[in-house]
């Protein structure tokens, strides 16, 4: 019987009938279903209705499937960046004893891994100013999540509310909602001021009930917040944290979280070292050195062995269920080790400089593009009077939806996020077809 066969499955696992029922005689079991005790109370009867295939069908069917996506040059932001992940970060991440390895609970054949994810850390904190990194969150949104929590449980007087941007992302603020629910706390919203927060609003807003207030620099529109000193000074005129979402790119480029008061920083960190996926993340999460037994997820220490040498190991989980679940403090049952990996390896590449290039490039594309499209008729922008980073939104007289939809018939995907707002995101991936996008954006508006 050849490995194409249908019934044989894949050529890897290869289980035809014969094959299980003579695996089933070798250890003396009636049946597959007689290797489990699932109670009928909860047993699957019916059948899945999926066809059995071979691997070759399978990725045939996938390909097909994926084929069927629309080809788009995506001007697309709001929180998740195209950078140029250069080959070095594939191959070395590709190892085995990377790709093999899942948390590193046991330090005596893990240290090349532990060693990696301790210099992410170290990354972190020189990029935030904090001294405390972990390694590391699912995302961006549910590092805020843990932030809210941890809020709740280290602000010395009673309260239960969190401030937010009313401009943040909605995925990301669902999610910190969920975790609101669970913590008995609210999430409420304060207004912004063309693109930044309003700073005026925001302090009548805070009082004793407030635990937590977050910002964002670049905000979900590109703008660089002005105010971050002033809001980190607001929330701790009431004991509350002050939060700070970033990512490492706009880190290395941006006054440091910690000089401006923060107490928590959260953020993508999957800006560098994965490529765009509209799903998958890495979270950032640095803080002050007083919460540190407070730290979501998993942190990775430096000491010395019986022999004096340098020597790496999970010095804090304080997730704790698999040991102490009354003491637990988060409930992410996992990390984001191989992708916090890749981030390592696509700084460490870049280096300080290459970092700093990047940044001060996003900058100035965002510029030039905003210029560019000012120049035409029916369109202004950037809406906003501030300095942006990588995307910005314009104002169309035209209905955005309208325009968003003819772009796309040109080959091009940008963001209608009001009627007459569009917002554009530009990187080093994207830039190259620049003239292409005007020349569709004249036509259309």
């Amino acid at each position: 019987m050849s490995y194409s066969d249908e019934s044989r499955g894949s050529p890897f696992a290869p289980h035809t009938d014969g094959e299980t029922d003579a695996m089933l005689a070798a250890i003396g079991a009636e049946s597959e279903a007689a290797l489990f005790d699932i109670p009928e109370a909860i047993r699957f009867e019916d059948a899945f209705g999926i066809e059995a295939r071979s691997e070759r069908q399978v990725n045939e069917e996938i390909g097909e499937l994926l084929g069927r996506n629309a080809d788009l040059t995506e001007f697309l932001g709001r929180g998740t960046y195209d950078h140029y992940v250069p080959s070095a970060v594939d191959h070395l991440a590709d190892r085995s004893e990377f790709l093999s390895s899942y948390t590193q609970y046991q330090p005596e054949v893990a240290q090349g891994f532990l060693q990696a994810l301790f210099e992410y850390q170290s990354m972190l904190v020189e990029l935030t100013g904090l001294p405390v990194a972990n390694c590391s969150m699912y995302d961006a949104a549910t590092a805020l999540g843990e932030t809210a929590t941890l809020a709740s449980r280290v602000r010395e007087t009673s309260g239960d509310r969190v401030l937010v941007p009313d401009l943040i992302q909605g995925g990301r603020r669902g999610v910190l909602e969920n975790y609101a629910a669970g913590a008995d706390l609210t999430v409420e919203s304060y207004p912004h001021d063309d693109g930044n927060a309003d700073l005026d609003a925001l302090s009548e807003q805070v009082d004793e009930d407030v635990v937590c207030v977050y910002a964002e620099s670049p905000t979900v529109r590109g703008t660089i917040e002005e105010e971050l000193a002033e809001i980190g000074r607001v929330a701790d005129a009431h004991d509350a944290l002050s939060c700070i979402g970033s990512d490492p790119v706009a880190l290395s480029v941006l006054e440091a979280p910690a000089d401006a008061g923060a107490d928590v920083v959260i953020g993508e960190a999957g800006s560098l070292g994965l490529p765009t996926s509209y799903g998958m993340g890495l979270g950032l999460f640095a803080t002050r050195e007083e919460y540190l037994r407070q730290v979501p997820g998993r942190l990775v220490g430096a000491g010395t062995d019986s022999e004096d040498k340098r020597a790496y190991t999970l010095t804090l989980q304080t997730r704790e269920q698999h040991i102490r679940r009354e003491r637990a403090t988060s409930n992410i049952c996992t990390n984001q080790a191989w992708v916090a990996l890749r981030a390592a390896i696509h700084i460490a590449t870049l280096g300080p400089d290459g970092l700093l290039s990047l940044a001060n490039d996003c900058v100035t594309r965002a510029q030039d593009l905003a210029a560019r499209l000012d120049e035409l008729d029916g369109i202004e922008a950037p809406l906003h009077d501030r300095h942006h980073l990588r995307e910005f939104v314009a104002r169309t007289d035209r209905p955005a939806g309208t325009i968003a939809g003819e772009l796309e018939d040109h080959g091009f995907a940008v963001h209608a996020i009001d009627d007459h707002l569009l917002q554009f995101c530009t990187t080093e991936t994207n830039e190259r077809h620049t003239d292409g996008l005007l020349a569709a954006c004249e036509e259309v508006l």
